[in-house]
């Protein structure tokens, strides 16, 4: 899926809970409120472009490798078509890999003000005005610190394809079971 400003939605703080849309989080269960900019992963993606290329031409050229080996196919023609199906066949991967490769480096860049809670939910929302954002991070803040301030603003959200962005920091974990990281030396 392509990102795309997907509309409008409300930002309200409102009897000790922060509105985004229709969902609802305690102010009291929010550990961090930030804004970034959310770049896609063009370098990972690149890398990944070029493992799939090299796992395909493998695959074809040992598939035709096996049936010239082989013999499979003992009517010279029936090789033939068996050869012009193998790289049908990567023809069409690699033209997908691309296509997936394209829809990562032609993404945009979006600042996004983010709000993470502590469970595993976080809420996105974007402006083309990061001063906007950088208010509304003080609002939410305020509102934390004051239990009686209430406010509302008009905000807009982002449709992404999360595979395709870094989200926030990176952490190295050591230790721990189910974590996932990377460890550097």
């Amino acid at each position: 899926m392509p990102p795309h400003l997907a509309g409008g939605v409300d930002l309200r703080v409102s009897k000790r809970l922060l509105w985004v849309g229709g969902a609802a989080y305690p102010l009291r269960n929010i550990t961090r409120v930030y804004t970034f900019l959310l770049t896609p992963r063009r370098g990972e993606a690149t890398v990944l472009f070029l493992k799939r290329v090299g796992i395909v031409l493998s695959v074809a050229f040992a598939l035709i490798i096996l049936n010239g080996i082989t013999g499979f196919a003992s009517d010279k023609d029936t090789s033939q078509a068996i050869i012009r199906f193998v790289w049908f066949g990567a023809i069409v991967a690699l033209v997908y890999c691309a296509g997936d490769l394209g829809a990562v480096l032609t993404a945009a860049s979006h600042w996004a003000l983010a709000v993470e809670t502590s469970g595993a939910s976080t809420a996105l929302m974007t402006s083309k005005n990061t001063q906007h954002l950088n208010e509304l991070v003080g609002y939410v803040v305020n509102s934390i610190e004051n239990p009686e301030i209430e406010f509302q603003v008009k905000v807009e959200t982002l449709l992404i394809n999360p595979r395709n962005y870094h989200f926030g920091d990176n952490v190295n974990m050591y230790g721990g079971s189910g974590n996932v990281g990377m460890a550097k030396s």
